[in-house]
C-alpha cells in the first residue's frame, strides 16, 4: 500500500458552470485535511483551485501552494496559505509540485489541469516517478477523456500497462483506495536501453 502524505491537486482557475464541481472540491479538501493530507497546488485563491484549498485551510489541514511569479503578480496568489513557493517558470512549478507530492489527482478544469495531468503521467510512463494518479471523474467530466485513452490503447499506440496507471472513480474515498494500492508497472526497457547506451 502507497503511503499518500501528500497530494497535489489539479483543477480549474475557474468555478464552471456545474455546482457539483465547487461541491466536489470542497468534499476534496476536507478529505485532505481530515486525514492528514498535505495539500499541494498552483496556490490561486480563484476558482476550483480556492476551493479545495479553502476547504482542507476551513478542516484544519496543511495548503502549500506553489505559484509562478509572473502569475503572483496578477493578484490571484491565496494569502491565507500554510506555506506558498514562487517558481521561475511554469515547468519549475510543475517539477516541484512533482518533487513535493506522493501522488496526483485531477478534478474538472481546462488546458492548464490537463497539461498538468499528462505531463505526470508522461513522466510516469518514462519512468521518472512511480507515484499513482488519480481522476475525479464527476458527473462523467472525463468519460470522454477516458475513451479517448482507451481508443489510443485499441488502436496501440498506448500499452495497456500505462493506460492502468491512470486511476478513476466519481468518489473521493474510493480513489484513495484506488491509489493507495496502485503498483506502478516496471521502468519500460526501452528507457534502460537509452540510459544504457
Amino acid at each position: 500500500m502507497n503511503k499518500i502524505r501528500s497530494l497535489a491537486i489539479f483543477c480549474g482557475s475557474s468555478q464552471g458552470n456545474n455546482p457539483h464541481f465547487t461541491k466536489l472540491a470542497q468534499e476534496l479538501g476536507a478529505y485532505l485535511a481530515k486525514n492528514k493530507i498535505k495539500m499541494i497546488y498552483g496556490g490561486a485563491h480563484v476558482g476550483l483551485m480556492g476551493e479545495v484549498a479553502n476547504a482542507c485551510l476551513y478542516n484544519g489541514g496543511e495548503v502549500l501552494g506553489v505559484l509562478p511569479k509572473f502569475l503572483s503578480s496578477k493578484e490571484i496568489a491565496h494569502d491565507g496559505l500554510t506555506e506558498i513557493i514562487l517558481t521561475d517558470s511554469m515547468h519549475e512549478r510543475k517539477a516541484k509540485m512533482e518533487e513535493l507530492a506522493d501522488g496526483f489527482v485531477a478534478i474538472p478544469g481546462g488546458f492548464g489541469t490537463l497539461d498538468e495531468l499528462f505531463e505526470i503521467l508522461t513522466w510516469a510512463q518514462l519512468g521518472l516517478h512511480t507515484k499513482p494518479i488519480g481522476l475525479l471523474n464527476i458527473d462523467y467530466f472525463f468519460s470522454p477523456l477516458l475513451a479517448m485513452i482507451k481508443n489510443m490503447e485499441d488502436s496501440q499506440l498506448l500499452k495497456t500497462t500505462h493506460k492502468n496507471m491512470l486511476s478513476a472513480s466519481d468518489n473521493v474515498a474510493e480513489l484513495m483506495q484506488q491509489m493507495k494500492a496502485y503498483k506502478a508497472p516496471d521502468i519500460p526497457k526501452w528507457i534502460k536501453k537509452v540510459e544504457e547506451s
